[in-house]
């Protein structure tokens, strides 16, 4: 292939959207980001309908796995006889899916090579696979028949069962775990090189709710890159104490060198002299070399950001940080209690009637003095970071099992090796 841009792939299952199935919302997310890549991208299914009008959809009603003619073929299959009907049911599917696939670059089968579901449609594809010319196959694995048991009464030796368990030639395997990837490999006798893991991922736009504009600040900023993700919900003002997070985001990348800060706000309405406050904090960043971890809305959106922008931003980071020099209040305090969020905060007096129980306990946010060093207060945040498992999963999980990384590290350069 000469371009991505002109990457053809088509993808199969029983069904698709709007089919509810774990599965099925699989292969949904797979058509939109190889679309968005440039491929031009079909779905070819038994059951389901265009989701997209971008995305096609190719009814082929004989590879569903509920067609009441795979159903009486599927009876007497589970029963180890081969019905009369078996090579005509193959033979309709190999020219049907031959014919639509021709000018395709590459065919990923989901499931369809290892469960029974509909073993005419396995047989056709094992045909097509080994016939010239043909898009290159790439097996999805997701769930494996001959290693579960509650599939086994639907098995037995020999043809078609035994190619739900035979290494195929000429196509490419992909699993979604380590742990399915083993069996596959004991199943089959292969080499676990022979076998790529691509693991399921996340939509955390969806998952979070988040407007669009929060997701372009995302992208555009890489944040889901941060560790720790650290919050100022604040306006650009003298008394917030900016400067000082920033001198904290310099001593915590020491410890933690992917750390970030995002100071939502904008430049405080009511003083002229918050435009020089906010150029201080800009220099301050550069001469800290901080250019790619300490972010200021303000430079992308100068205009106030709504409400539900600002939420979002709490669903997203890791901690509040809170250094101000006076408050009235700390409404912030508040809004990471409902969040979620560790809090990091000065001790005056405000903060201090916020966060410190009636009883005398233990306060309920991490406090600091404004006399303490910046290098002083990265300890703390690193310390209490470190000893969270919470904290440790939520930065797996964005930096390794969301969609776009998923696709960007594992689905598009297998595309590159099939279609190329």
């Amino acid at each position: 292939m000469s371009s991505k841009t002109t990457r053809r792939v088509d993808l199969l299952h029983y069904a698709a959207p709007p089919v509810v199935g774990g599965v099925e919302s699989v292969l949904e997310r797979h058509a939109r980001l190889m679309l968005a890549d440039g491929c031009q991208v079909r779905i070819l299914a038994g059951r389901g309908g265009e989701v997209n009008p971008r995305i096609p959809f190719i009814s082929i009603p004989l590879v569903d796995s509920l067609h009441p003619d795979v159903l009486a073929a599927k009876a007497l299959l589970d029963r180890g006889e081969i019905p009369p009907t078996f090579e005509s049911l193959v033979d309709t599917l190999l020219n049907t899916i031959g014919e639509l696939t021709a000018g395709s670059d590459v065919l990923i089968a989901h499931n369809v090579a290892s469960l029974a579901k509909n073993l005419a449609l396995t047989a056709a594809l094992y045909r097509l696979s080994q016939e010239a010319r043909q898009p290159k196959l790439i097996l999805w694995q997701h769930d494996l028949a001959w290693t579960t048991s509650r599939y086994r009464k639907e098995l037995h030796p020999g043809y078609p069962w035994d190619l739900l368990r035979t290494a195929w030639p000429e196509v490419l395997l992909v699993t979604v775990s380590e742990g399915r990837r083993a069996e596959l490999v004991e199943l089959l006798g292969i080499p676990k090189s022979q076998i790529q893991v691509i693991p399921n991922g996340v939509d955390y736009a969806s998952l979070y709710k988040l407007e669009e504009k929060t997701t372009r600040f995302v992208r555009e900023l890489n944040l889901l890159s941060a560790a720790p993700l650290l919050l100022l919900p604040v306006r650009l003002t003298p008394r917030k104490n900016i400067e000082f997070a920033v001198h904290v985001v310099a001593a915590l990348m020491k410890i933690h060198p992917k750390t970030m800060l995002v100071v939502t706000g904008p430049l405080g309405a009511h003083n002229p002299a918050n435009v020089q406050y906010f150029e201080r904090l800009r220099s301050v960043r550069a001469e800290l070399d901080l250019t790619g971890s300490v972010h200021f809305l303000a430079e992308l959106d100068p205009d106030y950001l709504p409400d539900q922008v600002i939420a979002d931003f709490y669903r997203l980071a890791d901690a509040l940080i809170m250094p101000s020099r006076e408050e009235g209040f700390g409404i912030p305090l508040i809004e990471a209690g409902f969040s979620g969020l560790p809090i990091f905060c000065s001790d005056i007096p405000p903060f201090r009637e916020l966060g410190s129980p009636s009883n005398h306990n233990q306060p309920l946010v991490n406090y600091f003095s404004l006399e303490d060093s910046p290098t002083q207060v990265a300890s703390q945040i690193g310390d209490k970071l470190i000893e969270s498992t919470v904290y440790q999963w939520r930065v797996r999980c964005r930096q390794e099992y969301t969609w776009e990384m998923i696709y960007r590290t594992r689905i598009g350069p297998l595309l590159d090796i099939s279609g190329g």
